[in-house]
């Protein structure tokens, strides 16, 4: 019998963090072929305050928790596959310990700083620059259609990063853990039991899944310019470059409640409208997934048995 289930994960080096309805699990194949499994505690704004757990609001709130809890796991799965250790090869050396530890985190605060920075500049400034020579090229008569072009280029921009970044072998591995993760749940919400062989007939394209959620944004971003610049005519106007820029940012939380609104609704309901939401997610997800390996099933298999709750009934997507 076929369920829907609040459960679902990310993909880390070697490994799966599942998060369930109750607990948060991060499962990664250790150096010696075991699975290593570690409960994470999580502390959520909406269990404090109700007002973070409203439609819209909540969607923002979870797409920072999730970042901030995914990027620890991501660095705590890099630790235990033994990817890299460079504190205990720095002990082998005989170098003193935390010698080179507050260096590592002052590089990794700046390349978050960056990372954010190329992203506005490839997402937000970059397709409003290249619009702009376009237009101009053109005598402006392109500047009714300012949004949709800029939210082609976005996508443009998104695909064209995603293909290469999934060329990376590392990354292929981890899109591979990626794609366990998703036939794991799908084999768990079909109601059958959760075996290698039952996991592998299951699809790796999943509606509930980071990169749909991704492509929703976009999508919603790109409707949202196209009715704030429908509005407000003068926002087409190059000289207003950086007030639109602006302007895209503040909208980000918006765009980010709606889009969570509709990942919840396509994860909840399977019809012509839902399957047409998530097509451009999905078709993505041809990219972000790759099919596992048995070894990669059964770690999935695993985090997943880790976090599904005894009560089913608690299990409310």
């Amino acid at each position: 019998m076929s369920k829907k289930t609040s459960i679902g994960g990310q993909a880390v080096i070697e490994g799966i963090m599942m998060k369930g309805p109750q607990k948060t699990a991060l499962a990664v194949r250790v150096p010696d072929g075991s699975i290593d499994i570690e409960y994470i505690k999580e502390k959520h704004l909406r269990d404090k305050y109700k007002f973070f757990g409203l439609p819209i609001i909540r969607g923002t709130v979870n797409f920072i928790e999730s970042m901030i809890i995914g990027y620890s796991a991501m660095m705590k799965s890099a630790e235990k596959s033994g990817f890299t250790d460079i504190e205990e090869e720095n002990n082998k050396k005989g170098e003193p310990q935390g010698k080179y530890g507050k260096l590592i985190n002052v590089l990794m605060v700046l390349a978050s700083v960056l990372g954010v920075a190329l992203g506005v500049f490839l997402f937000m400034y970059l397709p409003s620059l290249v619009f702009d020579l376009i237009n101009r090229l053109t005598d402006g008569n392109l500047s009714s259609l300012k949004a949709l072009i800029e939210g082609v280029l976005k996508l443009t921009v998104f695909l064209v990063y995603m293909i290469l970044v999934a060329r990376m072998k590392d990354i292929k591995r981890v899109f591979s853990y990626h794609g366990a993760e998703h036939k794991t749940i799908f084999c768990y919400e079909a109601g059958e039991e959760l075996t290698i062989e039952n996991v592998k007939k299951q699809s790796r394209f999943h509606p509930r899944c980071g990169t749909s959620f991704m492509v929703l944004m976009l999508t919603v971003g790109i409707l949202l310019g196209i009715v704030l610049t429908w509005a407000f005519p003068v926002l087409r106007e190059s000289s207003f470059r950086l007030a639109w820029v602006a302007i895209k940012i503040l909208s980000l939380p918006i765009i980010c409640g709606i889009g969570f609104e509709l990942l919840k609704i396509c994860g909840r309901h399977d019809n012509f409208l839902t399957r047409a939401i998530a097509a451009p997610g999905m078709w993505m997800q041809r990219i972000t997934t790759n099919e596992p390996d048995d070894s990669m099933i059964e770690l999935a298999i695993e985090s997943l048995k880790a976090v599904k709750p005894e009560n089913e009934e608690e299990d409310n997507w």
